[in-house]
C-alpha cells in the first residue's frame, strides 16, 4: 500500500493540474468588470473553483500543523485575497471541529516583476526584520510561484530568523521547472507558463479587482504597460 499512498500524496501536492492548451471559459459565461472587456482573453479559473480549492488546502493545513498556533506570512500584494480566504477557512474548520488552530497574520511585500517579466532581484518593500518568526510554526502564503527564484530568496531570508518550521502554500504553481514545485507544500493549481491576472494578481497594479483568474490579452498588456 505504501507506493499507491505515496503516489496519491504526490498528486495532492501538485493540486489541480491544468494541462497545456486549456482554452479557459468564454467571458460571456461570467460577470466581470466591463472596463476589462478587451483586456482579458478568457476566464481561466472561475472564482467558485478557486474558493473550493482554497477550502481544501485549509483542511490539509489543519491536518498537518501540530502546533496550536500558526504564524501566517502573507506575501503582498498578490497574496492578500488567497491569504484572507485561506485563513477564514481555517477558522471556520476550527470552529466546527475539536481543534482550533490559532492564526496570526503578518505581511511582507516583495517586488520581482516588471510588466510580465520576472526580474533577477528580490526587493523586500518595507521592513525586512522578521524576528517575530523566531521559534514559530510559519506558513508562507504566496499567490503564484513560477521560476522559484523569489521564493528561494524569501525562504533563505526567513530561515535566518530561526523559525520552528516553515511551510509554503502557493495558490498557483507554473510548470516552468521542477524547482518551483519542490518549494511548495500546498498547491492550489498547477498551470502552464501563462501570465494570469485576477484574484489579486496584477499586471502593473491593474486587474486585482477581478474575482476570477484570467489570461491577460495582448491588448491588455499594451494598454497597461509601463
Amino acid at each position: 500500500m505504501a507506493a499507491p499512498q505515496k503516489a496519491e500524496n504526490a498528486a495532492v501536492k501538485r493540486g489541480i493540474v491544468i494541462k497545456d492548451g486549456w482554452p479557459g471559459y468564454s467571458l460571456d459565461l461570467f460577470t466581470y468588470p466591463e472596463h476589462y472587456h478587451n483586456d482579458i482573453e478568457n476566464v481561466y479559473i472561475p472564482h467558485g473553483v478557486i474558493m473550493n480549492r482554497v477550502e481544501r488546502l485549509a483542511s490539509h493545513i489543519m491536518d498537518d500543523i501540530e502546533d496550536a498556533k500558526l504564524m501566517v506570512l502573507c506575501v503582498l500584494k498578490g497574496g492578500y485575497k488567497f491569504c484572507s480566504d485561506l485563513v477564514e477557512f481555517i477558522k471556520t474548520l476550527g470552529r466546527s471541529s475539536n481543534r482550533y488552530l490559532e492564526t496570526r497574520v503578518e505581511f511582507i511585500r516583495l517586488k520581482s516583476y516588471l510588466n510580465d517579466q520576472s526580474t533577477e532581484d528580490l526587493h523586500i518593500v518595507g521592513s525586512s526584520d522578521l524576528s517575530f518568526l523566531r521559534g514559530k510554526s510559519v506558513l508562507i502564503v504566496e499567490a503564484i510561484v513560477d521560476t522559484g527564484k523569489t521564493m528561494k530568496a524569501l525562504l533563505k531570508h526567513v530561515e535566518t530568523f530561526e523559525p520552528k518550521m516553515v511551510k509554503v502554500a502557493g495558490l498557483l504553481v507554473k510548470r516552468v521547472s521542477n524547482t518551483a514545485e519542490s518549494l511548495t507544500d500546498y498547491v492550489g493549481f498547477e498551470i502552464p507558463n501563462l501570465f494570469v491576472v485576477g484574484y489579486a494578481l496584477d499586471y502593473n497594479e491593474y486587474f486585482r479587482d477581478l474575482n476570477h483568474i484570467c489570461v491577460i490579452s495582448k491588448t491588455g498588456k499594451v494598454k497597461y504597460k509601463i
